[in-house]
């Protein structure tokens, strides 16, 4: 009997032993088959889903491009936008204007740190017009890939490529103000128009379930697309700029004295910087290093090389010389105009994106600007807010489902809301007209607001005196140039 009990024992034991082992030792998986193994190589060449053998893990050649996409784009504001801008206005000027882009990257990038990403690419808020405060202070962006929006690219990789959209955004407005706006006020007015503007903008257009976002939200109410920042990025800066030059007032000595710019050769260095720096811009919004960026990278050639020649073209034939300013000031336009567009159409879209690129923002940049006599310093208004509405609407046009699958009923979210009819059957000009007029009362509504709320609170001109010597010297303590 005692043996017997011992034996009962020890077998209750064992058994006890199995079931803790079963229960909190965890089970090991299988691991992947070798055709589980294929399948996640080909979805990581394809940029499609991994599967589950590679959930989570980020892909070396993908995050290599979006790193580098997103050092172009901040080489585009720092420094070839700085340079744009500083070649252009007057040499007692061209600190502030660098002062300013620089003080706009960082500012934005603390916002954007603390609320701003969150904001725009979060989905907690369920709203449709802003994110939620799930990613915010960076909270769980770590370098696991963020599925909502890239399958392979890191979060945080993700998260810094779409900060230097943010910076460019505000710093473009700079150009329709220059010379004449006190550094304290443009980064007031930056702060509260990210709120106002780019923040819920971007995440209608661009955030996984914003209202205006066709490609990847299946209940949006606006069937719209946006590449890489026509509607976010141009229109908002351009029609932004515009009220704001408007309300600040012309320069001192506008139309009186000469305010020719103080160096081409910088402006035409900046404008090389930002010819290469749009790059990472459109190619990169793609989001990966696949055949959509490469598409993205030829069309943004075509369309900016025809646009800067057609430009100087038509000067050659109009006032009988092919300016610097004016091969500059279309290439801008060429980028500006094939941005929401470069992932959505042909090489031959392109060429006519190209042309047109060229001819309606020269039009308003010489004979709009001179008939209404708005001191828009350096064409922002008309580069950017005309070159990115034309830009949308092109898209809505031009766009081809044969160059990006997102566009056909084979994507589910635009099989649901439509977009891939309104694509097939030409219809998609419609949408693209709704996010552009939305884009245009959302950004002159709130830049109306902030503006006189910033020129109440703090002002937003220097002293007669300071603009007359420079905003150099007094705002910041330093000369561009010492003789």
């Amino acid at each position: 009997m005692k043996y017997l009990f011992c034996l009962r024992s020890r077998i209750t034991m064992a058994c006890l032993a199995l079931a803790v082992a079963f229960f909190i030792i965890p089970v090991s998986h299988a691991a992947p088959t070798t055709d589980e193994r294929l399948a996640a190589l080909e979805a990581y060449i394809n940029n499609t889903d991994p599967g589950k053998s590679l959930t989570g893990v980020p892909g070396p050649g993908h995050n290599a491009w979006m790193m580098t996409s997103s050092a172009l784009v901040l080489f585009m504001t720092l420094p070839g936008l700085a340079l744009f801008y500083g070649g252009l206005v007057r040499r007692k000027n061209i600190l502030s204007v660098l002062a300013q882009c620089l003080g706009i990257a960082g500012l934005v990038s603390i916002i954007w740190w603390a609320v701003g990403y969150s904001l725009v690419f979060g989905k907690s808020f369920n709203s449709g017009i802003l994110g939620g405060l799930e990613f915010a202070f960076l909270n769980g962006v770590t370098s696991a890939p963020n599925t909502d929006y890239s399958y392979w690219v890191s979060h945080n990789v993700y998260a810094m490529y779409q900060l230097m959209f943010a910076i460019i955004t505000p710093a473009l407005i700079v150009g329709a103000i220059a010379e004449r706006m006190k550094f304290s006020a443009v980064l007031l007015f930056t702060t509260l128009w990210m709120f106002l503007v780019y923040f819920p903008l971007a995440h209608m257009i661009w955030g996984i379930n914003g209202l205006m976002n066709g490609v990847f939200n299946g209940n949006a109410v606006i069937s719209a697309i946006d590449f890489a920042g026509g509607t976010v990025v141009h229109m908002s800066s351009g029609w932004s700029a515009l009220i704001l030059c408007l309300i600040v007032g012309p320069r001192i000595g506008f139309k009186r004295d000469k305010m020719a710019p103080h160096s081409m050769v910088l402006c035409m260095v900046g404008t090389g910087m930002l010819w290469v720096g749009w790059y990472g811009f459109n190619a990169g919004s793609a989001v990966a290093s696949d055949v959509i960026a490469a598409n993205a990278f030829m069309t943004t050639t075509l369309a900016t090389a025809v646009a800067a020649f057609t430009w100087g073209m038509i000067e050659k034939f109009t006032r009988g010389h092919a300016s610097i300013l004016g091969f500059c000031s279309g290439a801008v336009a060429g980028l500006v105009v094939i941005t929401p567009a470069c992932g959505f159409v042909t090489a031959n879209a392109a060429v006519i994106i190209g042309v047109v690129a060229a001819i309606i923002p020269y039009f308003f940049v010489t004979f709009v600007k001179s008939r209404f006599g708005y001191d828009d310093a350096l064409d922002t208004f008309g580069v950017h807010a005309v070159g990115g509405t034309v830009g949308a609407f092109l898209t809505g046009v031009l766009a081809n489902s044969s160059v990006n699958a997102n566009l056909s009923s084979g994507n589910a979210a635009a099989k649901q809301n439509g977009l891939a009819d309104l694509v097939a059957k030409g219809g998609l000009w419609l949408e693209q007209l709704k996010a552009m007029g939305i884009t245009i009362i959302m950004a002159v509504a709130a830049t109306v607001v902030i503006a006189y709320l910033v020129k109440a609170v703090i002002g937003l001109r220097p002293s007669p005196e300071v603009e007359r010597q420079g905003l150099d010297m007094i705002e910041h303590g330093e000369e561009g140039y010492i003789d």
